[in-house]
């Protein structure tokens, strides 16, 4: 199958990646052509800017989280009906875990056997820029640089130097000038995600697509994508429910305090047999009628900590179903602070027996992590790889119970039996396979006792 597509790469963050991938990805909707847009790495929130301006689900393509033999197969099922695929990296183009290049942005470019475009900040520089662009396309002679995005751009004669140092390096696919109003808001964890800001973040995109509309080559860049080459395998599918059974509600967390979920685990859950409803825990005072499952994945609880704390009927709604026949519960991240006895000192559901609160210190990074008792992720002994991305902490850090052991042995987590599990580790669907089916399946049947 082939699927025309393009990464979009950069030498360090803060180049003008999100500018120009989710521009690019606007400015070809509007030409008319269905378009795929995907992030490399456990990012959540560039994906909702991606999906403004594609119309399309943000897609993360992760070989860390998911494996290398996975990666295709969830762009192909992403890309599926798409006329081109547009890849945002991640950091730098070969910034990856540890001092290795797993997991980076010139990682996915092989694995999907795409051309890279390598967007520069040219801010503070002329013909330096040349050494630059002329590093990156010879440092892996696996990756294949076909164009540059001059970003931040002075004016023409700078632009003109710019163009004259790389003419016998790489086609220059566009320009862009220095513009303060191309922004999005950004806080603690990064940018403002979609569902706080949905009007001013639609404004944004459409500006983003007449950015690039204006200062590349849409023509170079789709003659470009089209460079890449076929791809074999067939496209992801989640493990699909046995039999016609009953299909119980599971009730997933979402709206402006919980936008830290994949797209695939919608798609997981509902595959696995459950009808998923979302519910917004700053809005809703109940979880939806007859719900035998509730998800709360990742998001920005501590930033609407009032609400949550005032909004004192979805608290109860949660305690009731957690003490109820079926309390089938599963947090990441988020969900866990608000499962905590209390948060920043407001109350919260209680069902964890943990104070949680903000702190200054940023926990990111990658977790290799074991089941030390069977749990919804899997049986004793179950070896996932997760991400931790949050500037929270929980105190206790763990249960009697914890959810899980830590490559440097310690525990972390929460869990209650084999029917609720709280943890700050969040885990993709596709690199935890077991884990909807498990959730459905705990939803169908009674409490059993811990």
């Amino acid at each position: 199958m082939t699927v025309p597509r393009l990464v979009i790469a950069a030498p360090s963050s803060g180049a003008g990646k999100t500018t120009v991938a989710t521009g690019l990805m606007a400015a070809l909707r509007a030409r008319g052509l269905q378009v795929s847009p995907h992030k490399v790495g456990p990012d959540y929130i560039d994906p909702g800017y991606h999906a403004l301006a594609a119309g399309r689900p943000g897609r993360n393509l992760d070989p860390v989280l998911v494996g290398e033999d996975l990666v295709v197969p969830l762009f192909l099922h992403g890309s599926a009906g798409a006329d081109v695929a547009v890849v945002e990296g991640v950091m730098g183009l070969y910034d990856g875990r540890g001092s290795t290049d797993e997991g980076s942005t010139a990682h996915v470019a092989r694995l999907l056997d795409a051309p890279v475009v390598l967007v520069v900040d040219a801010s503070s520089q002329s013909r330096s820029v040349a050494a630059l662009v002329h590093g990156f396309a010879a440092f892996d002679p696996r990756v294949r640089l076909a164009g540059v995005v001059l970003n931040r751009v002075a004016s023409d004669r700078h632009e003109q130097l710019l163009r004259e140092a790389l003419s016998d390096t790489v086609p220059v696919l566009g320009v862009l000038r220095r513009d303060a109003d191309v922004s999005t808001p950004s806080r603690h964890l990064g940018l403002v995600p979609v569902a706080e800001r949905t009007p001013e973040a639609m404004a944004t995109v459409e500006r983003l697509g007449r950015v690039v509309v204006a200062g590349c080559d849409l023509d170079a860049m789709l003659q470009t994508a089209a460079t890449a080459g076929p791809l074999t395998g067939e496209a992801w599918t989640p493990p699909t429910a046995q039999g016609a059974g009953p299909r119980p509600v599971v009730a997933l967390a979402g709206g402006a305090a919980f936008t830290f979920a994949y797209t695939e685990t919608r798609e997981a859950l509902t595959a696995a047999g459950a009808d998923v409803v979302v519910v917004d825990p700053l809005r809703d005072e109940q979880l939806p009628e007859q719900t035998a499952g509730l998800v709360l994945p990742g998001g920005f609880p501590e930033v609407y900590v009032e609400q949550l704390g005032a909004n004192r009927g979805f608290l109860a709604a949660v305690r009731a179903h957690l003490a109820g026949p079926r309390p089938t519960t599963y947090a990441e991240c988020a969900g866990l602070l608000v499962l905590c006895e209390a948060l920043d000192g407001r109350p919260m559901v209680g069902h964890v027996p943990a104070q949680a609160s903000m702190t200054a210190r940023l926990t990111l990074g990658y977790r290799t992590v074991v089941s030390p008792a069977q749990t919804l992720a899997g049986p004793a002994g179950t070896v996932l790889v997760g991400h931790e991305f949050h500037r929270t902490t929980v105190s206790p850090r763990a249960g009697t119970h914890p959810a899980w052991q830590l490559d440097d042995g310690s525990h972390e987590g929460f869990v209650t039996g084999e029917h609720a599990l709280a943890s700050y580790v969040h885990l993709h669907p596709a690199g935890a396979p077991e884990l909807a089916p498990r959730i459905v399946a705990s939803a169908l049947r009674p409490r059993v006792a811990a």
